[in-house]
């Protein structure tokens, strides 16, 4: 059975794309999941762990006035985070998350299991919003899971 990253990376190569990742909740395991896979050097640039507010603005250039405005863990953040690392690492494709893993860190407007997950590709940028309901490992294997998915259905899609 091919696994969904696998699959990812046959397509990235076909296109002679590359791909970069920049994660805050998922901590490096997205960049994990996809240089599991053989071949994954032939495409994958580098990896971005930005935890920080601070790592967020100086490694990827999102705005300060975004993170104070919305938060980390909003749609913005997760797009600048896309895109800022897609041109960091001057490649075509790059993947963002950042979210509330959980178990604390939670609040009635931003609870545990409330993630962001982006995807930069061919110019566009996609963000999607994902609510999780399992542990912290769970739902950081979940927001890697939903940033891969984001990206198979861009790949997938016809120009």
């Amino acid at each position: 059975m091919i696994h969904l990253e696998e699959k990812i990376v046959q397509e990235l190569l076909k296109r002679d794309y590359t791909v970069t990742t920049v994660e805050s909740c998922t901590g490096g395991l997205l960049a994990g999941c996809l240089l599991n896979v053989s071949g994954a050097s032939g495409v994958y640039r580098e990896g971005y762990i930005t935890y920080a507010n601070e790592s967020k603005e100086k490694l990827v250039g999102v705005s300060h006035e975004t993170l104070v405005q919305y938060g980390a863990v909003s749609e913005q953040t997760a797009r600048e985070m896309a895109e800022g690392a897609a041109r960091a690492a001057k490649a075509e494709v790059s993947l963002s998350t950042t979210g509330i893993a959980g178990p604390g860190g939670g609040t009635l407007e931003k609870p545990v299991g409330l993630v962001y997950v982006g995807c930069h590709i061919d110019g566009q940028t996609f963000v999607r919003e994902c609510h999780f309901s399992g542990n912290r490992e769970e739902n950081r294997n979940a927001a890697v899971e939903a940033a891969l998915i984001l990206l198979w259905e861009k790949l997938s899609c016809p120009k």
